[in-house]
This record gives structure tokens, sequence and C-alpha cells, in this order.
């Protein structure tokens, strides 16, 4: 699927793109609150500065996608595949990141406040000037990522808040598939 076809179904109303095939696509500044991309690969995307509030992307593939200054409030990104993602200054405040692989991504000065983060691998992520008070963290190692300058109030250890123990992870591939 292009980019452009995907921005005009959406602003015909369609939101439901699960599964959809979005690698490389060019989506900065776009407004795509409340959509559904489900298992889509957006991997290598440039959606810098878009709007994803309120969005599900779960299982997705984001891998290496830039995402700097996106707004994702609220969205659903449970078990989403962010390896190598450029996050600098995104809002993921409230956002459900559980499950999520985060491993070399770049988090500095990202707001995740308020966020579910169990059970994320943070390897190698630079979490550098983030804010991560009231963030839920159970079963999350935060001393494999740089956390300099990181705001670490009130976090949320408490293991009850996990799905499970020994999360296995449902991330997709390149191609969407699971």
């Amino acid at each position: 699927m292009k980019a452009t076809q995907l921005l005009r179904q959406y602003r015909y109303g369609i939101l439901d793109f699960n599964g959809a095939s979005l690698h490389s696509a060019h989506l900065q500044g776009a407004d795509l609150t409340r959509i559904n991309l489900s298992k889509a690969d957006m991997s290598n995307a440039d959606l810098n500065g878009v709007d994803l509030s309120g969005s599900c992307l779960q299982q997705a593939n984001l891998t290496n996608v830039n995402l700097n200054d996106a707004n994702l409030v609220g969205a659903n990104l449970s078990e989403i595949n962010l390896i190598g993602a450029d996050l600098e200054g995104a809002d993921l405040s409230g956002a459900d990141l559980s499950g999520a692989d985060l491993r070399c991504a770049n988090l500095h000065g990202a707001n995740l406040s308020n966020a579910n983060l169990t059970d994320i691998d943070f390897g190698g992520a630079d979490l550098t000037d983030a804010d991560l008070t009231d963030a839920k963290l159970a079963g999350t190692d935060i001393s494999v990522a740089e956390t300099l300058g990181a705001k670490l109030k009130q976090v949320n250890w408490d293991r009850s808040a996990r799905k499970q123990e020994n999360t296995s992870h449902h991330w997709v591939t390149w191609s969407g598939k699971s």
C-alpha cells in the first residue's frame, strides 16, 4: 500500500489498516488519530511529527522508523517492534508499550509518563532526559539503557501489573507476518 492511498482512505473515514504493508512510507506530519495499524509493516518509514494518538499499532513492525516529535498519546503499542527506532521528543504519555522491543531505540527527551512499559526490552536504548514519571516498569530492566537525566519519579515496579511471567514476544517480521 502506498502512503497516498492510506491517506486518501483515511480521509474518507476508513480507520482499519490491519496488516498493511507501508515499508519505507513517507507520512511525516500526517494526522492518523485512532487508526488501526495492528500487525502493519512500517519499517524504515518516515513518521516525523505524525499524530497517532489513540491509535492501535499492536504487534506492528516499526524497525528503524523515524518518529521524532510524534504524538502517540494513549496509543496501543503492545508487543510492537521498535528496534532502532528514532523517537526523540515523542509523546508516548499514557501509551501501552507492554511487551515491546525497543532495543537500540532513541527515546532521548521522550515523554513516557503514565505509560505501560512492562516486559520491555530496552537493551542499548537511549532514555536520556526521558520522562518516565508514573510509568509501569514491571519486568523491565532499564539498567541496559542510557538513562542520564531521565525522570524516574513514582515509577511502578509492581510485578502484579505484568500480563504474565516469562512473556514470550510475538513481534512480526518485516513482511507483516507473525
